[in-house]
């Protein structure tokens, strides 16, 4: 991104997600935001041509089980600590509204 952030810009991206900013925030913003690209700037001066690319900055690797199938707990045993049940399900409480009226 080219340029430097500034409190018209922040006002627009603002505007654009939806934020009510105060001017503090804004200002705030602002500054952080140039800082951010400053800081961004300064990394892309690094001479990174023999660098090879990570995933990750520790030596991880995945540990793989074997998949065995298994049998399952059953509709009983996976209902034992249900606080509310409604014969072989769980009973949740409602969530959303009926807005079809």
């Amino acid at each position: 991104m080219a340029g430097t952030i500034d409190q018209a810009m922040v006002t627009k991206v603002a505007k654009l997600a939806r934020l009510e900013l105060t001017d503090d925030e804004i200002q705030l913003f602002t500054t952080q935001l140039s800082a951010i690209l400053d800081y961004m700037a300064k990394i892309n001066e690094l001479d990174t041509e023999d660098v090879e690319p990570l995933a990750h900055c520790l030596p991880i690797s995945n540990v793989f089980r074997e998949d065995i199938a298994k049998e399952s707990f059953g509709t009983e045993r996976a209902l034992l600590n249900a606080p509310r049940q409604d014969g072989d399900f769980f009973k949740v409480p409602k969530i959303l509204e009926d807005i079809s009226s």
